[in-house]
């Protein structure tokens, strides 16, 4: 199974993330494993992408995409597609709907032309996407109460709730595949939804 964890920064991505591989190493040790990842920089060496897509000062919004995608290039081949191989459960933070959300809703780039890419990159479909839907101010809120913020999340609200309308937008057209989760829940009820989701998945 590749699970996907997606929403815009400060939703608890990570917080949900860890709860929920730590109740699947749990429940599911017949799986074959349960590999916990990242985008970007979730593979040996991906942290010299993650800081120049996130600390430097990038001007171009296909600069931003470009390193998004050579990063998942990587990602996928040292990472995500052997331990799919090896019968794993991948849960990822961040995937392709945040490559769509970010640079085609928030920076303006055309949809189409992403997932053109996407198709000649050859990336894995995920079989089922989380979306924590929050806010922008709640989320901006909480990003601001963790101190020092990384160059995306310092773009603000504006930014963030056009991001959150890209993953609106999404979740409807692939409805199939994400299942949206109210981030506005206390911590453990959104854990107790998502591992609700991904074990009646699993078990379907």
């Amino acid at each position: 199974m590749f699970l996907t964890l997606e929403g815009i920064d400060g939703c608890g991505k990570t917080t949900q993330a860890h709860l929920l591989v730590e109740r699947l190493r749990e429940t599911e040790k017949s799986c074959g494993g349960v590999v916990w990842t990242k985008e970007p920089g979730g593979w040996p060496g991906g942290e010299k992408i993650r800081d120049l897509v996130l600390r430097d000062g990038l001007e171009h919004p296909l600069s931003e995409l470009f390193l998004f995608l050579a990063d998942r290039c990587e990602h996928v081949l040292q990472v995500i597609a052997p331990a799919l191989k090896e019968g794993k459960i991948v849960i990822c933070e961040r995937y392709t709907d945040s490559t769509l959300a970010y640079q085609s809703w928030g920076r303006g780039l055309p949809l189409e032309k992403i997932e053109e890419l996407f198709r000649w990159c050859g990336f894995p479909s995920p079989d089922k996407t989380i979306w924590i839907d929050l806010p922008a101010p709640a989320a901006y809120h909480r990003m601001a109460g963790r101190g020092r913020m990384d160059r995306l999340e310092e773009e603000g609200t504006v930014f963030l709730e056009k991001v959150r309308s890209g993953f609106s937008f999404l979740a409807e057209r692939d409805r199939g595949r994400i299942v949206r989760i109210d981030g506005e829940k206390d911590i453990s009820g959104i854990s107790a939804e998502i591992l609700d989701t991904v074990l009646a998945f699993l078990h379907h």
